[in-house]
């Protein structure tokens, strides 16, 4: 892919993050929404239904509504879900602002188990209120923790259609800013009780840097089962894995593969596009994302399954580009039938017909009419298919189009890919030359698809990563780890991993056991940028007490199913006081509590609640914290945000007026000793153990040194 290509790549994700990053109400009132190509473009493309089009138009003009998916993993799911519904939802359904009745936020239908919900709420109507304030507040903490995601509608409808089950290996290819990226790791961590699935998912972007939007993301998820690679997606290279002993391919069993685009069907919250619109952006385009949806079905495995989708409602960009496919295919893909899987969603067919126009306004219906001198820019891929047995064969009516005016969204293209058989240039060729890649690789070379990753050693761009270093079975790390936390049997020593070669390790990671297989077999052949969830750091204080390395709260799920001993049980009025207390004494714990916490020697501990499904107007959810037991009293170690994640889970309103300060209301607590919010800023700046100040402190060493925005919401666009 030559430099160019490259550049138009990374100036195409504006479409893809827009959507990904769907914020609170426009800023851009004064742009001028009209651009009469656009308009005589899609009019006689007849993508609109007859009657529909003015409402379509007048759909793209209003600004998109706001829309959140509750994240993280099922259990948790809930409880936040219960929270928004109880105490958010039910003050604002009574809400007049300026004799205006507030819209209540609604379930987005089709989404499942009400995990995405979606308001016309500007920002301006939200500072007028302070009730809609503290709702903002709640907004902007949760998705700092990563219990709540802001992403457009139509963006959530990829993953939902890959049918993620734990067990899937999964390629993202375009991945940055991640919110699909997200949604997959959710998936494949559907039963919470299983810490390592056997599934992975390997997030690509092209970009350095939007690699670090990424691997922001999927840190708010803690999981051991995702690694964030830069390549260009188009030649993105074929990885081998250790089966039975053998060398084998990596073929992956679902791959999302979100490619760049023009990004017209962002015009309601990407205003720029309305200005900027041309002909010309899909026909450059075209190329690439075929370029990518070749590769992706390359390296899917047979009976996996490929989502391709854009944001672009141009059908150059999008059935020109599944027809080609499908072609090339020769029979190997089939379209799959999604019409019943997301009951609730409005969607269009795709389109048999289409035609094509230049810049300057010039129709061509068919290869034969392109004059030689456009051949360059404009390609036969690009047109549909002559032979009409051939295009009825293809079920192009299959793929799905999302107009913005059906369900006020973005609009959105979705096409569901399936592998019946290998493609037919990697049967032709089941041999590779002699010193050469791959089969995969080399065989696609001679198919004039995609040329072969280059076979001479990867030039690295922008950062050097650290390294990922394995730990033996016998490191000595693991001594005084063993006994002290008494590991089960089964711990997989083998997955753990740290990030230098040299001096003391500072932070011990693990990965699931296909990930290691992955990066132990590939080190030459990909870029990692990050793996592996963190689950201990060195304390040096903890020497003396036993272990110098204490647990840390990112990994906590992953690593608690293994330790034995160092775990008091605790209820939610001790929860509340651990968080926030700033160090409070053991004996402000129950007495059941208090008497475990005696038993034990100082160092680091886990704070665990088991729900009580008696009880069910406490959290229905398991907790886990971090914390340290101290000679008279104890603490948790859990950065702010997730604090007030837990205090609102337990019923507590955490809420900070304008001024930053401190304010709270207990609900169902009378006495209110603590003023919540001045606590636990307290703590956490006189906390230099803690975990937020570690991360800062050491911010390259998991190459977790990505731009941190407000609010989480991540992307070139706001």
């Amino acid at each position: 892919m030559g430099k160019r290509s490259r550049q138009r790549q990374k100036n195409q994700t504006a479409g893809r993050d827009s959507r990904d990053n769907a914020g609170w109400g426009a800023g851009y009132a004064d742009i001028v929404k009209e651009n009469k190509l656009f308009e005589h473009y899609y009019k006689e493309q007849g993508l609109v239904p007859d009657g529909e089009f003015e409402q379509f138009m007048e759909a793209l003009r209003e600004p998109l509504p706001a829309t959140i998916r509750i994240t993280g993993y099922k259990s948790h799911a809930k409880e936040i879900l219960h929270c928004l519904k109880e105490k958010y939802f039910k003050d604002i359904q009574e809400l007049e602002i300026d004799g205006q009745k507030i819209e209540a936020p609604q379930a987005l239908s089709w989404y499942p188990d009400e995990q995405a919900w979606h308001t016309n709420m500007s920002r301006k109507i939200i500072r007028k209120s302070p009730l809609l304030e503290k709702f903002h507040q709640f907004l902007v903490s949760e998705t700092e923790s990563g219990n709540i995601s802001r992403q457009e509608a139509v963006s959530m409808i990829p993953p939902l259609l890959l049918k993620i089950e734990p067990h899937h290996k999964i390629l993202d290819m375009c991945a940055a800013p991640g919110s699909k990226t997200a949604q997959l790791i959710e998936m494949l961590h559907s039963d919470m009780d299983v810490p390592f699935p056997e599934g992975f998912v390997i997030a690509n972007d092209v970009d350095n840097k939007r690699c670090y939007l990424l691997v922001h993301q999927a840190k708010r998820l803690n999981s051991p089962c995702i690694m964030v690679v830069n390549h260009d997606a188009s030649c993105i290279p074929t990885l081998q894995i250790d089966s039975d002993g053998k060398k084998d391919i990596l073929f992956y069993d679902r791959i999302l593969c979100d490619v760049p685009c023009s990004g017209d069907g962002t015009m309601r919250k990407n205003i720029d596009v309305w200005k900027k619109w041309t002909t010309s952006n899909s026909l450059h385009l075209h190329g690439l994302q075929l370029r990518i949806a070749v590769r992706g079905v390359e390296q899917l495995a047979v009976g996996g399954r490929m989502v391709y989708s854009t944001c672009s409602l141009n059908p150059i960009e999008d059935e020109a580009v599944i027809a080609a496919l499908l072609e090339k295919s020769e029979g190997a893909l089939e379209l799959a039938d999604c019409s019943a899987d997301l009951p609730g969603l409005k969607w269009m067919p795709g389109v048999t017909s289409w035609k094509l126009m230049t810049k300057e306004g010039q129709w061509f219906s068919d290869w034969s009419e392109v004059p030689s001198s456009r051949h360059t820019q404009i390609r036969p891929t690009m047109f549909p298919p002559k032979d009409p047995e051939k295009l009825a064969s293809m079920h192009l009516e299959r793929c799905m189009r999302i107009l913005p005016h059906h369900q006020n969204t973005g609009g959105f293209f979705v096409a569901v890919l399936e592998k019946k058989s290998l493609m037919p240039w990697n049967k032709r060729y089941p041999k590779a030359p002699k010193g050469a890649s791959l089969t995969q690789e080399a065989t696609a070379k001679q198919d004039g698809v995609c040329g072969p990753p280059p076979l001479k050693k990867m030039r690295l761009f922008g950062y050097k990563e650290d390294p990922f270093v394995f730990l033996t079975e016998d490191d000595p790390v693991f001594t005084t780890i063993q006994s002290f936390y008494d590991l089960s049997p089964g711990f997989p020593k083998l997955n753990v991993l740290t990030r230098t070669h040299e001096g003391k390790k500072r932070h011990l990671y693990m990965v699931s056991k296909e990930l290691r297989n992955v990066l132990l077999n590939n080190s030459e052949r990909m870029k990692v940028i990050n793996t592996g969830v963190k689950v201990w750091s060195r304390n040096s204080d903890g020497e003396e007490f036993g272990c110098a390395f204490r647990l840390a709260q990112e990994g906590i799920y992953t690593l608690q199913p293994y330790i034995r001993s160092r775990i008091i049980r605790v209820s939610v009025e001790d929860i509340k006081v651990l968080l926030t207390q700033e160090n409070p004494f053991l004996s402000k714990l129950e007495d059941d509590a208090h008497a475990q916490a005696k038993k034990l020697g100082m160092g680091s501990i886990v704070l665990k609640y088991i729900p009580n499904p008696n009880n069910p107007a406490e959290p229905q959810c398991p907790i886990q914290l971090c914390g340290w037991r101290g000679k008279t009293s104890i603490r948790a170690f859990v950065p702010r945000n997730e604090r007030f994640h837990y205090l609102r889970m337990l019923g507590v309103e955490v809420f900070r007026d304008k001024q930053g300060l401190g304010q709270k209301r207990r609900d169902g607590d009378k006495e209110g000793k603590e003023e919540v919010a001045d606590e636990v800023e307290k703590e956490e700046e006189g906390a230099a153990e803690n975990e937020e100040d570690l991360d800062l402190e050491n911010a390259n060493e998991n190459g977790s040194s990505e731009p941190k925005t407000d609010s989480g919401n991540q992307g070139t666009s706001s």
